[in-house]
This record gives structure tokens, sequence and C-alpha cells, in this order.
């Protein structure tokens, strides 16, 4: 009885230490993690947000309803509404081919998936420069159709899709592998259609995710910079997305109009972590 009531006080002491010691440990790195957050995320946020008003509501509001602005700000979600979906699509497939099947350059296509992340978005741009431009491989055969791609919406969209189109595949694969192919087996041994399958087993079991790549594909879409600025050529009214217009603006020494539309790409951006969060926990509660 003495021996357990020993080892007992043992046990109790040593946990105590353990939790001083993490108290100790965790505090410094709850403090550096906030310091961080604050320095480099809530600051820089409020800085936008007071140059945006610095000179008043009036011009905060004229600066967003100038009809470059609001050009700028309908290409962007043009572009977004156009190249999401696509992606969503592209990544569904290339998960449910990458994930369900074996097949002969099954690590290439992974590969090619992956690419954007390696490849500087400025030469993907000079990519898109080198294959459509005039003197560029597909160029005498669109100059003779007249078919713009460049300085046009088409080469927008084309250099948004190309930075953007990882971003749902790659959300989606470590998913459907860890789920494994059971269910959709077990549907189609029944009867199911492959049609039906995915649409009562397999869309189900990944719609969190897949918003979740949505949500990811979406704000980079509206922020992209690099490709969109080789390609657009920065016609004012005609390709200028948001990101290119508050360059212009800020290269103009227009500070409170360039932080007026950069906050409108903040409340973006600050929609799009509420949504991704509510998705991460939606995720967490179904896991």
């Amino acid at each position: 009885m003495v021996e357990y009531t020993s080892s007992q006080s043992v046990r109790k002491k040593a946990g105590a230490r353990a939790a001083d010691e993490q108290l100790w440990v965790r505090i410094p790195l709850i403090a550096l993690s906030l310091g961080f957050l604050l320095l480099f995320l809530v600051l820089p946020l409020v800085a936008i947000f007071i140059g945006a008003f610095e000179k008043g509501a009036s011009l905060y509001f004229a600066a967003i309803t100038d009809p470059d602005a609001l050009s700028a700000i309908q290409l962007t979600l043009l572009v977004a509404v156009l190249t999401v979906p696509l992606n969503a699509i592209f990544g569904i497939a290339a998960a449910w081919a990458i994930t369900k099947f074996e097949f002969k350059g099954k690590s290439l296509l992974i590969t090619v998936i992956d690419l954007p992340f390696a490849i500087s978005p400025v030469i993907a741009g000079l990519v898109f420069v080198l294959l459509f431009s005039a003197h560029g491989l597909f160029g005498p055969f669109l100059f003779e159709h007249d078919i713009k791609i460049l300085f046009a919406v088409p080469g927008i969209v084309l250099a948004t899709l190309f930075v953007t189109f990882p971003f749902v595949a790659r959300e989606l694969i470590p998913l459907m592998q860890a789920q494994g192919s059971a269910e959709e087996e077990a549907s189609l041994t029944l009867g199911a259609s492959g049609l039906k399958t995915f649409w009562y087993v397999t869309l189900p079991n990944i719609k969190w995710g897949l918003l979740y790549g949505i949500i990811l594909c979406n704000a980079r879409a509206v922020g992209e910079f690099g490709a969109v600025s080789i390609v657009s050529g920065h016609i004012r009214g005609l390709t200028n997305t948001m990101p290119l217009h508050i360059e212009i603006l800020y290269n103009e020494y227009q500070f409170s109009a360039a932080f007026a539309v950069a906050s409108l790409m903040s409340l973006i951006a600050i929609i799009t972590l509420v949504l991704k969060n509510i998705i991460e926990l939606k995720t967490r509660q179904q896991a």
C-alpha cells in the first residue's frame, strides 16, 4: 500500500513537472505565432483600409466606381467565373484517374499537375507569348483568322488557368486515395452506372475537399498578377484585372485610389479565409 501511494505520488509530481514544462514552451510559441500574424497579416490589412479611407469616404467610393476600376473588377470576376469551374472539372477528372486507375504515364500526369508550383507565373506568361504572339508558334494562324489571344480576355483566362489548375486536383488526390475504392466498387457491383456511382457515392465523400480546393483556386485566380501581367498588355478598361489596376494607380501616385481597390481584394481574401475555416471545420467533423 505504501509502495502504491509512493508510485502514485511520483507520477503526479512528474505530471505536474511535464505540465509546467509544456506551459513554458506553449506560451512563447503562442506569443510568437500571434505576434507574427499581427505583424505580417493584421497590420498590413489595417494599413490598407486606413490608406483607402485616408482622404474620406467620397474619394473611396469614387475610386471603386471609376469606369476603369469597374472594368478591372468585372474582368477579374469574369476570369474567376471561367477558370474556377474548368479547374474543378479538371481536378475531379485528374484525381479520379490517378486514384482509381493504374495506367502508363500516371507519374508524368502527377508531375504535370505540380508544374505550375515549380514555374514562376512570369515564365508561364512568357510561354503564352511565345505561343500566341505575332511571331509565335501559332501567331500566323491566329493573325490569318483574326483570333486574338494575347492582350485580350482569352489570354488572361489561359494564363490564369495555367497557374490555378493544380489546386483542386492536389486537394482531391490525397483525399480520394485515403478513401479508397471500396464504396465505388460496391455500388458498381450492385448495378449502379458509373455516373450514378460518381453522383451518389464519390461526390458526397469528396464534397468538402472539393469546395476547399475551389476556394483556394478562386483566391489565386482573383489575385494572380505575374502571368496575367505578361499577357494582358495593361490596356485600361479592357485587359486590366484588379491587381494590374492597383499597380497602375500606385505607379501614378494615386495611393488612396490604389488602397481603395486593394481593400476590395482584401475583403475577398477575408471572405475566402472565413469560408476556408468553415470547410476545414466541416471536414474535421466529417472525419
